[in-house]
């Protein structure tokens, strides 16, 4: 069995191939996908090749965590679950390829446990699960934010779920002019143009390393700084303002199963809507040229492939 993926040569260097399936075992599933999003953090540090080292890590790889589709065969042990539309967080079944990330691809092979139910209404809207898990993780584990840095997808979802989940409408901290629409519920400003100092919970999704320095001064004391982004430099601060503050730091890293399953709840009560987040949307044979403008286009917040028109 083959599919047809995108493939991470080396950095820099991108391709559209078929690759050969692992075969399904008992308690595989085998997904046709619909959709695939594009990370512009993680996968843009492996397209970069300034993602750090993993157990996993190397070229050619398959990219990709976020996809959503059908369940089309499956093994003996999930034969019962042939028809169901799932969000896969990545998959780790070609040959000739690694797939630390794995998930674009027209087919994917995963263990049942990997392929999570999600409303098909969602449509490409679905393949916003892992980002949406991600903010939530980051918000779950302390207080609601109260300040929010970057106003890109995961800074809108970290908001959306903010007010979702019952906390106050936060503030958004966003230097780009063309990123201040789309708020919901919430005000988004400039650092220059805020002169509050009494921040409790901040929540960082710049991944800019040399931004605590800058929180803590409008940090209130005993106040905490979560830093949700993914930090590719090693990440400084002065210590005694932060000392003289009493200043708490967390690190979100993945989210977990009972993380999604939130994220779904609250999505199907109506209470998190996930429209207005992809604003591009190219099939999969133009891959080549989507990651580039996924990456560099600064119009770009999000883009999904479409593997409908796909063998």
């Amino acid at each position: 069995m083959h599919t047809q993926a995108v493939l991470l040569e080396q950095p820099g260097s991108l391709a559209l191939r078929s690759l050969e399936l692992e075969p399904m075992g008992a308690h595989d599933v085998l997904v046709e996908t619909a959709w695939s999003g594009i990370s512009s953090g993680t996968e843009k540090l492996l397209w970069s090749g300034r993602m750090p080292s993993f157990p996993g890590m190397g070229y050619p790889l398959v990219p990709g965590y976020e996809s959503v589709g059908r369940i089309v065969d499956a093994g003996t042990h999930a034969a019962g679950r042939v028809g169901e539309w799932v969000f896969v967080p990545g998959a780790n079944c070609f040959r000739g390829a690694r797939g630390l990330f794995g998930g674009t691809a027209s087919h994917l092979v995963v263990p049942g446990s990997r392929a999570l139910p999600v409303p098909e209404t969602l449509g490409s809207n679905g393949v916003l699960c892992a980002l949406a898990a991600t903010a939530l993780h980051a918000i779950a584990g302390g207080e609601s934010p109260d300040l929010i840095i970057g106003h890109g997808v995961l800074g809108r979802l970290l908001a959306r779920i903010a007010i979702a989940r019952g906390g106050p409408a936060p503030t958004v901290w966003e230097t780009s002019a063309n990123r201040h629409g789309g708020a919901a519920g919430y005000d988004v400003t400039t650092p220059d143009a805020d002169t509050r100092s009494d921040y409790h919970a901040i929540c960082d999704a710049s991944g800019d390393a040399d931004i605590v320095d800058s929180l803590v001064a409008r940090l209130a004391k005993n106040g905490e700084i979560t830093l949700a982004g993914f930090y590719d430099q090693r990440v400084n601060f002065a210590f005694p303002p932060a000392f003289m503050k009493e200043a708490r730091f967390r690190i979100a890293a993945e989210w977990q199963p009972g993380d999604l399953s939130e994220t779904r709840d609250l999505i199907e009560a109506g209470r998190l809507d996930l429209d207005g987040l992809i604003d591009h949307r190219r099939p999969a044979r133009d891959a080549l040229d989507a990651y580039p403008q996924a990456f560099t286009d600064p119009d770009c917040l999000k883009m999904a492939l479409d593997w409908s028109q796909s063998a």
